[in-house]
């Protein structure tokens, strides 16, 4: 950490960050739809408030985690783990409609605070390929590499709020794009598993399969969860 900038701008360190934000804009995205899901039932003046404290508290996560974490990150078992919370927050996310109840007569919004949680746990669960990819791309140049990672983690922070934002708006005006929202973040829950180094192996073979079932089972119980809570509701 002592040549911070040691190495910045040189050749090597401008390829590094082309690579870096090639990866940010491939990987930001599914965090970004992530957001948007986490923020669609809160009131409409609540939402970007969400968008940025839960984004900006994400990056946080990413910043701490890239620094100190990325052996950890890349120990055995935690992506399938994470694979396994993401399939279940796809679901939960998909179901959180806060319909009305019998005798209520308006919906139960989303609290801003369940909504910057949501987005904080998921996020960092998500931000394990990104904060992996990030951490060796910026190993491939011989100085810098910190400086490198810094500003990859700051470029990323614009995508995923612009991202969230956009993707929010969409959401809103074609409520069923919520479901294919939630069945990218199924495909995303099955790649994690699949590049665990545990159980990857084991896994890889069946990898498109594995991909392809995991959104039909998010899309099957969500509509099947929303289609029993509307009977009851109704």
């Amino acid at each position: 950490m002592d040549n911070l900038f040691a190495g910045m701008f040189s050749p090597e360190w401008l390829a590094a960050l082309s690579g870096i934000l090639l990866l940010d804009l491939l990987l930001s995205g599914d965090n970004a739809i992530l957001i948007a899901l986490a923020c669609k039932n809160l009131p409409q003046h609540n939402r970007r408030k969400a968008i940025i404290v839960g984004g900006l508290g994400a990056v946080g996560i990413r910043i701490v985690c890239t620094l100190f974490a990325t052996g950890l990150l890349a120990s055995p078992y935690v992506e399938f783990v994470g694979g396994a919370a993401l399939l279940f927050i796809a679901v939960r996310l998909l179901t959180d409609r806060h319909d009305e109840k019998p005798g209520e007569g308006k919906k139960q919004p989303a609290t801003f605070g369940e909504a910057v949680r949501t987005i904080l746990i998921a996020d960092f669960i998500m931000s394990i390929d990104n904060i992996l990819s990030l951490a060796g791309v910026a190993n491939t140049v011989p100085h810098g590499k910190w400086s490198l990672i810094i500003c990859g983690l700051m470029i990323s922070i614009p995508i995923v709020l612009f991202g969230a934002q956009i993707f929010l708006m969409i959401m809103l005006k074609v409520p069923a794009l919520i479901y294919l929202g939630a069945g990218i973040l199924g495909w995303t829950s099955a790649e994690l598993m699949t590049e665990d180094p545990a159980v990857g192996a084991f896994l890889t073979p069946y990898a498109l399969p594995l991909k392809i079932g995991f959104v039909i089972l998010v899309l099957a119980a969500g509509y099947c969860l929303n289609r029993r809570a509307a009977q009851k509701n109704a």
